[in-house]
């Protein structure tokens, strides 16, 4: 369509590769005022007590209800693709908690000025993740904007005692990642201009895979997955310090492990990091420590806000075979980045 192939939707956006995501502490402090006013039930297995993913609601012994929402501005200019990209990453709370999909409502701000076309193509890439997901989009809302945004709220079933927590990591588990580490910077690159087809390629391919099949691998360890999370818009670190806090224990990184975007490194080196970087560097603070020879690009790179990233898992260490042969019979790439152990606090090693 030629009306879309003219505009640019990345440059539309306030802060491209970071999802324009508020900072931990920032809402943190804005929720914290309000902690008796949202009221509390003893159905309610997962909600604003501690931080996770989507909040929970028993229905009854067998089922639970989990519920999130996520939408952002276009980190890409292909329309169909971030409305895939945007479903992608709502649907991905889900399974970090262990849900299955059901349902999904639209959320859409949208320019008056920009062809209805380019929003039919964003609705319809997140349409066909959803339908791929096992679920169905079932209605919506929408506002005029000057900055388009997409996202979904998405809602998914569990059993009340397989939901899955941040918390719940034990001292001598290992920390197992899904997905490599650098969309923020190469989607940031693409914002400057300054990225190929082929690394925006590789990113779009991470960032529109469902987390689906990662969680099922995950699933087959049991009770031996002690604590799971999804990788987003706060960086690997502090999405790991959410869970460490949580859990009482202190992560333990190798970033010789970890898996990263081709040329993502190159990318931030180049200056090409988004706005998030700082603010989750100044959100995580005092509570990570670097060791000497661990690289700026690999703290850049453990900071960067990634958009539709993959599982952060705690499995004890004895579960870990298993976890990485089911990982291979699903064809899901897997990386064991890390350790669990006493104290408290990020620790990153080279």
């Amino acid at each position: 369509m030629a009306t879309q192939e003219r505009v640019r939707l990345t440059t539309m956006a306030s802060c491209a590769g970071c999802a324009a995501k508020m900072g931990a502490e920032a809402l943190a402090e804005a929720l914290r005022p309000l902690a008796e006013s949202f009221g509390a039930a003893p159905d309610l297995l997962v909600g604003l007590g501690a931080a996770d993913d989507a909040a929970v609601y028993r229905l009854n012994d067998e089922q639970a209800v989990v519920a999130t929402v996520d939408f952002f501005p276009p980190v890409v200019d292909d329309p169909y693709t971030f409305g895939a990209i945007a479903a992608t990453n709502a649907l991905s709370d889900l399974y970090a908690m262990g849900a299955t999909p059901l349902l999904c409502l639209n959320l859409v701000a949208f320019p008056e000025k920009l062809d209805r076309a380019i929003l039919t193509e964003i609705m319809r890439g997140g349409a066909q993740k959803v339908r791929e997901a096992g679920a169905v989009i079932a209605g919506g809302h929408s506002v005029i904007d000057e900055e388009p945004k997409y996202g979904l709220a998405a809602i998914g079933v569990v059993h009340p005692a397989r939901v899955r927590t941040k918390g719940g990591a034990r001292p001598g588990d290992m920390l197992l990642l899904t997905k490599a580490l650098g969309t923020g910077v190469i989607t940031t690159a693409l914002k400057h201009e300054a990225a190929s087809e082929a690394h925006v390629a590789g990113a779009v391919a991470s960032m529109t895979t469902l987390n689906a099949a990662a969680a099922r691998a995950l699933a087959s360890v049991g009770d031996d997955l002690h604590a799971c999370t999804d990788v987003t818009g706060f960086g690997l670190l502090c999405h790991g310090w959410e869970m460490a806090s949580q859990s009482g224990v202190s992560f333990r990184f190798a970033t010789s492990r970890l898996p990263i975007l081709p040329r993502a490194r190159e990318y931030a080196l180049a200056g090409h990091t988004p706005g998030g970087t700082d603010r989750n560097r100044r959100s995580i603070g005092d509570h990570v420590t670097y060791a000497s020879d661990v690289a700026q690009v690999d703290r850049l790179l453990m900071l960067d806000p990634q958009t539709s990233g993959g599982l952060l898992a705690a499995v004890a260490a004895e579960a870990v075979e298993t976890a990485v042969r089911a990982f291979d019979d699903a064809g899901v790439a897997v990386a064991l980045i890390g350790e669990v152990t006493a104290g408290a606090g990020i620790v990153v090693e080279r």
